[in-house]
């Protein structure tokens, strides 16, 4: 928040895109202490008076091919991706689609602030 307040100081006009995550909790009410707090800094940023505030929630995100610094995880999950992508479609985006996405909705803007995957991956392919 220090940063983003800075930046408000700096250019009324900017865009600001935090990326928070699935099941960010709006309420700040909900089980999950990291949800809720997620919850809070994208209520706290929507108050802030940015041009534009985006809050990105991805699910499972599928890095980039020949990325060197990715979780083991990821690494072994990668063959899958195809099958993640056709099953939990809502629920899988790729890092080139958010950084896409992220770019979109600077320039172009976007018809909701809170972007979950099927908004990250519309909003990639709008150029």
């Amino acid at each position: 928040m220090h940063f983003a307040k800075t930046l408000v100081k700096l250019n009324l006009d900017m865009t600001f895109c935090y990326i928070s995550g699935l099941g960010t909790d709006s309420t700040e009410k909900g089980r999950s202490m990291w949800a809720r707090v997620k919850g809070k800094t994208e209520n706290d940023l929507l108050k802030l008076p940015f041009g534009s505030v985006y809050m990105f929630r991805p699910g499972y995100i599928q890095p980039t091919k020949g990325l060197k610094n990715t979780y083991k995880t990821y690494k072994l999950s990668a063959p899958f991706y195809p099958v993640l992508k056709l099953l939990l479609s809502k629920y899988v985006t790729t890092l080139r689609e958010i950084g896409l996405a992220m770019i979109n909705v600077t320039l172009y803007g976007a018809d909701k602030q809170i972007l979950e995957c099927r908004n990250i991956v519309h909003q990639s392919k709008r150029w």
